[in-house]
């Protein structure tokens, strides 16, 4: 039952729980998966959900030989496939030690062999392997830069893919003349496969990318070596090369899903859903102004007995990091939301992270509700100058309002639900 106002947060959590639970490899990947062929099978992957799909294979095909690497945390328990844990979102040596061991067992393949490739978002900084001349130092660098630049995920993964000899299909092409079959979490706007993880069972013809004016669009400080080879490497497997021929990539859970679960349950519950779209992008703090606009604009419409009326939406947003405080755009577009809607009766909201880490914190999101500003000036804090910081996820530990999962094995981007509720006379 919704109540009349600050109180529904264990509404919001729970469409947040529906979204994350219908995108769980264990309820979707069966589906999906072929009889087990008879010759040589081979399982590979990566990704934040890679550990859990790994396990659903097997609790359908049995042991299985391979390898998948997984966040610190995110293992999973397998007969057979080796779970190797790596650093997210900047990498680290066991990235780069796994990914060698990775490639290593696609090596030799014939025609009669058959690999299983699980993808899914995490892959693009668990997938190590860089360019010549390019370090494991200078990699580090390069991923920390893009996740402060505000760069949206398309920008991000398209450099990550010019710096490596594993994304943007080279993993697929290294597996051949095997087939291939690549069951992928996307979470990305739009779910193309050549984005999420950085594509590595995926070819690219795009037209050339204007590397310059990228790095000179979004604030890359980067060391003279790394620029040379995003300038020079060539780049992405071409889509029409022979050896991505046997490749089929299969998105098996996508933002899309997890949204229209989360809508039909707010039905059910006697809610107006409103779905805004799985793919939104742009700065967290601009994203928040407008759907504040959006849903006071809905109240001052809404008559007394109207039914609440719930926005939905997803895609990834992004921080231009400026301040020196810990956050992430989830945390960072409620906090930007409350300001916005100040103290508004009748409006709560939830953004979340579907993989349970918003930014580089171990904090899936926050909640807010019309009583959030005012928490916060009594325990001492400025809602605009913890913005200003950047430091949303600290401000949100301090007035209650985090949301805390752990991790939930997989990776459908962001989910933000806005409570509107109505007047009562």
């Amino acid at each position: 039952m919704l109540e009349d106002s600050g109180h529904n947060s264990n509404f919001l959590r729970g469409l947040f729980a529906k979204a994350v639970e219908v995108a769980d490899p264990m309820r979707v990947l069966e589906a999906h998966l072929p009889p087990r062929s008879e010759g040589r099978v081979i399982v590979v992957g990566a990704g934040k959900a890679s550990a859990r799909m790994a396990e659903a294979v097997e609790a359908r095909w049995g042991p299985c030989e391979g390898l998948v690497i997984t966040r610190y945390g995110y293992a999973r328990p397998c007969a057979g496939i080796e779970i190797v844990e790596a650093a997210h979102p900047v990498p680290d040596e066991a990235g780069v030690e796994a990914t060698a061991r990775l490639v290593a067992l696609l090596d030799g393949l014939g025609e009669n062999d058959f690999v299983l490739a699980l993808i899914s978002g995490g892959a693009s900084s668990l997938l190590v392997a860089p360019v010549q001349g390019v370090g494991l130092a200078d990699k580090r660098a390069f991923n920390a830069a893009l996740l402060a630049s505000g760069a949206p995920i398309s920008v991000m993964n398209a450099l990550r893919k010019r710096l490596s000899r594993v994304k943007g299909g080279h993993m697929a092409a290294a597996a051949y003349p095997a087939r291939m079959r690549a069951l992928i979490v996307s979470d990305v706007p739009g779910d193309d496969p050549s984005i999420i993880g950085s594509g590595p069972t995926v070819g690219d013809n795009a037209p050339g990318l204007d590397i310059t004016g990228l790095l000179e669009s979004f604030p890359l400080e980067l060391p003279a070596r790394v620029r040379e080879a995003l300038l020079n490497a060539p780049g992405p497997v071409p889509a029409d090369d022979v050896r991505l021929s046997r490749v089929e990539n299969v998105i098996v859970a996508a933002p899309a899903r997890s949204l229209a679960a989360a809508a039909d349950l707010a039905r059910a519950m006697g809610c107006e859903a409103r779905l805004l779209g799985d793919d939104i992008e742009g700065e967290a703090r601009d994203v928040a102004r407008h759907q504040a606009a959006l849903a006071l604009e809905i109240q001052r419409d809404m008559k007394p007995g109207d039914r609440p009326v719930l926005l939905l939406s997803g895609g990834e947003l992004t921080v231009t990091r400026r301040g020196g405080g810990t956050g992430g755009p989830n945390a960072e577009f409620c906090l930007a939301l409350a300001i916005a809607l100040d103290g508004a009766v009748g409006i709560e909201a939830l953004s979340c992270d579907t993989d349970g880490v918003d930014g580089a914190a171990e904090v899936a999101g926050a909640v807010i509700g019309p009583d959030t500003l005012g928490r916060a000036r009594a325990v001492g804090l400025d809602p605009r100058a913890e913005l200003d910081d950047n430091n949303a996820h600290t401000f949100f530990a301090a007035v209650g309002g985090q949301v805390v999962t752990g991790p939930t094995l997989t990776n459908v981007n962001d989910f933000r639900a806005v409570l509107i509720l109505g007047r009562t006379a």
